[in-house]
């Protein structure tokens, strides 16, 4: 999630303050990602130093400055927002990780480790959707959170349905023979040879 880009969308619609800044973060995104007010300003002092905000008042006007996004601030969040984000090489997800380990540990059942992750991740998604039920139907951005959310969690579930039956699958290796080597990818993803 990029803060910084958050803040300059919102200082787009007009100049702020940091605590107002925080607290339309929060309520424009459900409230689901709490941000820290010390992060609000510290990540404005930083955009104020690279020259995309302006801050105006001082000690004296109060304990609050107002910052509005400068025209290079604008310039920098419409290119960040045509910009996609660096998809082409697998995140490190540590579900992922399990399962592969999880192959390779003597008297593990792999199966098992799926399917207790597999049910954590439906009771996960049948509390979004009790979050999304209980929503009024006017916080539309709270909605679009748990949609992301509930897609997000339903292709993990796939995933691992998918590993599932790949291992079983696998032949059955007899006993005492050394665990195969942790796979490697042959190619980077989105790089032509």
């Amino acid at each position: 999630m990029s803060v910084r880009h958050a803040l300059l969308a919102l200082l787009s619609e007009g100049a702020k303050y940091g605590l107002q800044l925080r607290q339309e973060f929060e309520a424009g995104t459900g409230e689901v990602w709490p941000l820290n007010v010390g992060q609000v300003y510290t990540t404005l002092q930083r955009l104020e130093r690279d020259g995309l905000v302006e801050s105006h008042g001082s000690a004296e006007d109060g304990p609050q400055k107002n910052y509005r996004i400068t025209p290079d601030g604008e310039d920098d969040l419409a290119q960040w927002l045509r910009t996609p984000p660096d998809l082409t090489a697998p995140p490190r997800d540590e579900l992922v990780i399990k399962v592969l380990v999880a192959m390779r540990v003597p008297g593990v059942d792999v199966h098992k480790v799926i399917q207790v992750h597999r049910r954590h991740l439906v009771e996960l998604m049948q509390q979004w959707t009790r979050i999304k039920e209980d929503a009024g139907a006017d916080d539309f951005g709270l909605a679009l959170v748990v949609d992301a959310e509930l897609f997000r969690l339903d292709s993990v579930i796939r995933w691992l349905d998918s590993a599932d039956g790949r291992l079983k699958r696998l032949p059955v290796e007899p006993p005492g023979r050394a665990p195969a080597p942790m796979p490697r990818l042959r190619r980077k993803v989105g790089v032509r040879r």
